[in-house]
């Protein structure tokens, strides 16, 4: 049986759709239904049938559109992670507001999202990857915040900012290297992580999370607004700098290569074929790192689904890297973290609030 028919659960998974669109509560009917294990047994036409059939359906997961009559969808995931949390997988659309509605659902504890078709037949396309979110998502543990990032916005002082950007640290080149690498309730996690990071940390940051094009650059924007460490989606040639955090661009993997100047490492993207069905892949940038880096490279490795970033932390881990892993209590999916530990390749497995501390102390240390 391939792997998207056999999930990360082995019970059978009730779904709840919500859509406004009757053709497209239909089709995604249909889409979910050839899976043996995925029974859709509710569907509302809006935010407040939604809110409404969680609490009287009690459902293992919800598909929850964003765009709806009545009360949308970014307002019924509010009410919903308030009364009844449940996995919840949103489909978003490919526009700039659309990627930043996206991220606000994942900062409130959506589990994961999927960009919305625009036909049918996009739609069969994406039978496979909409089944593989939802049965993914029905293992997860929604973590409901107890602090709006508006709140940490305020917390990461720009006076720090200020300071990052005279000191020489900011502009010099990274003498040692971080590697976030997160899917499923990653966006989350690196909203706890990323504020806690010092202005004045010492090493250059790479953080690699599981999305599509379109939506990491809104997350770099996002993430930039509560760090104290300038935070933007990577682009060709970019320096890997200390106190500095790129992120990998949507739909590419993120390569790193060393100048014959002796410069520091300068990162690439690359249109090779996804790994792990992924692209950008944590596995493809730690390939590359490990053996820059070597025992100066720190490999971290946040919620999500799968096992991307496990066999490249391994290889870092070889050539004296350190390797952290999130614990399963704070992951929304303990995959990716999971198969690390598995390989007996983690030297510290942490909170999420923890890791920040963690990240500065190594950094420190050079």
């Amino acid at each position: 049986m391939p792997e998207w028919l056999r999930g990360n659960t082995s019970k059978t998974v009730s779904v709840l759709i919500a859509d406004d669109s009757v053709f497209m509560r239909h089709m995604l009917r249909r889409a979910l239904g050839r899976h043996p294990r995925i029974q859709v047994v509710a569907e509302a036409r809006d935010g407040l049938e939604a809110v409404e059939k969680n609490r009287q359906v009690m459902p293992d997961v919800v598909v929850l559109d964003v765009e709806m009559p009545r009360v949308d969808g970014l307002s019924a995931l509010r009410v919903m992670m308030a009364q009844r949390p449940v996995p919840v997988v949103m489909f978003s659309s490919l526009t700039h507001k659309g990627a930043q509605v996206t991220l606000e659902a994942l900062s409130l504890g959506a589990v994961d999202f999927l960009p919305k078709p625009t036909s049918g037949f996009e739609l069969d396309k994406a039978a496979e990857e909409l089944c593989r979110k939802v049965l993914a998502a029905a293992s997860a543990k929604p973590r409901v915040r107890e602090e709006p990032v508006a709140a940490h916005a305020k917390a990461a002082e720009r006076t720090s900012r200020q300071a990052v950007s005279t000191d020489p640290k900011a502009s010099r080149d990274a003498g040692s290297l971080v590697v976030i690498g997160a899917s499923a309730g990653g966006p989350q996690a690196l909203e706890e992580l990323v504020p806690g990071l010092p202005g004045d940390l010492g090493s250059g940051v790479i953080v690699c999370q599981h999305m599509p094009a379109g939506f990491t650059a809104s997350m770099a924007r996002r993430l930039d607004t509560v760090s104290a460490l300038p935070v933007r989606e990577a682009s060709d040639g970019d320096l890997i700098r200390a106190g500095e955090i790129l992120v990998a661009p949507g739909g590419h993997h993120l390569r790193v290569f060393q100048d014959d100047n002796g410069r520091s490492p300068r990162v690439s993207r690359d249109n090779g074929p996804p790994v792990h069905g992924v692209r950008p892949a944590v596995d493809v940038t730690l390939a590359d790192v490990a053996y820059i880096y070597g025992n100066r490279l720190m490999v971290v490795i946040l919620s999500g689904m799968g096992s991307d970033g496990a066999q490249g932390a391994r290889k870092a881990k070889d050539r004296g890297a350190k390797v952290v892993v999130q614990d399963e209590s704070t992951s929304v999916v303990w995959g990716m973290p999971r198969a690390c530990y598995e390989l007996g390749i983690a030297d510290k497995m942490l909170p999420i609030g923890q890791i920040a501390g963690e990240i500065a102390g190594f950094s420190h240390s050079f």
